[in-house]
């Protein structure tokens, strides 16, 4: 199909490739990549790029990972980040304000305290903290904050660990096996949105909300439940199209219960039967990153590595209607609890599925 839904925007500063983006207002926040400790903030309205940062000269980025603890002021100028692990193990916080603001709307005292530089993350008679177990294999891991609180850090990790880090204690309060046979690596790993979580309410008061995650990885899908009263997991297996199984190290965004897939290395080779339209991709990547903008209106994937190995400075973006609005378009699965659909970017094949899980029984 000749139509072009991709559009190039202005190169990153440098190639990057498996770095790590968050959203802030107006800005992707670009946060290094492997073996890359260059840190820039990337203006959505300008097309243009400033640099931040870079992580200290001791740190090693390989798989690493970056989230946006979560503030309650949605009006505040300043968030906190938190980068930590990956092969070479690191547990840092940033708390970052805007590059893009004057000079005299940044307070002095903030510019001496170590605002927008990586530090130690530490607790409050400042020990280090390290985000992870000590003989752990976090190379690849991945990520997401939750709980009632959003206090909460869950963690997947090779070869099929999750735990629950304590954002307020600083201490894991959990940690479980995955049921599957298989190991994760770079694996897709997201939350469901606020209003699709279970909150329990008992004589009109709210109690703790039982978290739902979803990941996937090459021939393996789950639904993750965590029930934070209770302290523990339900696991739930998920259909996965045999089309998707060749797949890893794919970027992914989650928008209204849908998950968009973008590039992966094919590792074995499959008949492509299913499909049912593509699109013309620019180049084949892995190692990619996909992120929204401000409104969810556009999707940007951020670097990657080519078929051929090379690290890329290329930055592109589409608009989500371009993609959700071909559901109907889409091959169905059944299973007993779910339907699925996928949207998923093939390397080097350029086609496109979509997942999407909605729950099949009806209400009473």
């Amino acid at each position: 199909m000749s139509k072009k839904i991709f559009q190039s925007l202005k190169d990153l500063p440098i190639p990057l490739s498996e770095s790590q983006c968050v959203l802030h207002k107006h800005e992707l926040l670009i946060c290094g990549g492997a073996y890359e400790r260059d840190c820039y903030s990337y203006h959505i309205l300008k097309n243009e790029y400033k640099f931040i940062c870079e992580y200290p000269s001791d740190v090693t980025l390989n798989g690493h990972c970056v989230v946006k603890l979560v503030n309650n002021n949605k009006d505040s100028n300043e968030i906190s980040l938190l980068s930590f692990r990956g092969s070479l193990k690191h547990t840092l916080m940033m708390k970052y304000v805007s590059v893009w603001s004057n000079d005299n709307e940044i307070n002095e005292s903030k510019k001496s305290t170590n605002y927008n530089q990586w530090i130690p993350f530490t607790e409050n008679y400042d020990n280090p903290i390290y985000a992870g177990r000590a003989k752990a294999n976090y190379w690849g891991m991945r990520a997401v904050i939750g709980g009632s609180n959003n206090n909460l850090l869950f963690i997947t990790y090779f070869p099929k660990n999750i735990s629950v880090l304590n954002l307020n204690t600083f201490q894991f309060i959990k940690d479980d096996t995955l049921p599957i046979d298989d190991y994760i690596q770079y694996q897709c790993f997201v939350s469901k949105s606020e209003d699709e979580q279970e909150i329990m309410e008992t004589n009109e008061k709210k109690t703790k909300k039982k978290n739902e995650m979803l990941l996937f990885y090459r021939k393996i899908g789950l639904s993750i439940k965590y029930d934070e009263d209770s302290n523990t997991f339900q696991f739930h297996k998920l259909p996965v199209c045999n089309n998707i199984a060749p797949f890893n190290h794919y970027t992914y965004v989650y928008i209204n219960n849908i998950i968009l897939f973008f590039g992966g290395w094919n590792v074995f080779n499959t008949r492509k039967t299913w499909i049912t339209f593509e699109y013309t991709l620019p180049i084949s990547l892995s190692g990619c990153f996909g992120i929204f903008d401000d409104d969810n209106t556009n999707i940007h994937i951020i670097g990657g590595r080519t078929d051929k190995n090379f690290t890329v400075s290329t930055h592109m973006k589409t608009k989500v209607s371009n993609l959700i609005n071909k559901r109907t378009q889409l091959v169905r699965f059944f299973s007993n609890f779910k339907t699925i659909f996928f949207f998923f970017f093939l390397i080097k094949h350029i086609y496109i599925l979509l997942y999407e899980t909605i729950n099949s029984q009806k209400k009473k």
